[in-house]
């Protein structure tokens, strides 16, 4: 691909395009996994686990050749994200302790959930980019602010509105979900549309339902104990 010709650009559009899609996904992980922490570190770990997640990512696209080539990548980093998705909505503000290590807690949930969900990320910016290393990097330098930003106004609203965490969990597990589905071996099975699209839906309803049991139960352990 020729620099700065139109395909270039256009190839750079749909880079950005997809970053401003799926980097919003990261930016609700990151604002999640922060809401916790005192004001002073929460910026702290945004920064830090950002870095981390960009550099697990830029790890992740220069293996895409090789990563692609693995059956069943797709299912495991679904799986283990809708365990995430879960472990964020059952955390309760008063059982965590604001110590040194909740800050590395922290910036450890950023880097794995997002190492997990920026693999749709990657594989579809190396997919844009048609080959070309330069545009690959400009798409992860351009994630960069996004992610950024978009977690830093999350976690302001988070504050104000706790029902942000429900719908940033239900987010996560309809990525996971859609990460199962896209599953090159599983197609097959999810070559209908109503069951593909009922798959995802079930699992957001898992994730939620199971979030709201716990939590329930959480709440009348709680009183008995009072």
């Amino acid at each position: 691909m020729e620099l700065f010709s139109p395909e270039f650009f256009s190839a750079l559009l749909a880079i950005i395009m997809i970053d401003l899609v799926l980097a919003g996904d990261n930016a609700i992980v990151i604002g999640l996994a922060a809401r916790n922490l005192p004001k002073h570190m929460q910026k702290k770990v945004i920064i830090w686990g950002t870095v981390g997640a960009i550099a697990i990512r830029a790890i992740a696209t220069v293996l895409v050749v090789w990563l692609l080539k693995i059956p069943g990548l797709l299912v495991v980093g679904g799986v283990l994200l809708l365990w995430v998705a879960y472990k964020l909505l059952i955390e309760d503000k008063e059982h965590n302790v604001e110590s040194g290590s909740n800050f590395w807690a922290a910036i450890r949930t950023i880097i794995i959930a997002d190492a997990l969900m920026g693999l749709d990320n990657v594989l579809a910016v190396a997919g844009a980019a048609h080959g070309s290393f330069l545009l690959v990097i400009l798409g992860l330098l351009i994630s960069i602010p996004i992610v950024v930003w978009g977690s830093t106004i999350i976690l302001k609203f988070v504050e104000r509105y706790p029902i942000i965490i429900t719908i940033g969990a239900a987010v996560l597990a309809w990525t996971a979900s859609k990460m199962i589905v896209g599953e090159p071996f599983l197609k097959p099975y999810f070559a209908n549309p109503g069951i593909k699209y009922g798959f995802e839906i079930l699992m957001i309803a898992i994730v939620l339902g199971l979030g709201a049991f716990v939590k329930s139960k959480r709440k009348s352990t709680e009183k008995q104990a009072a």
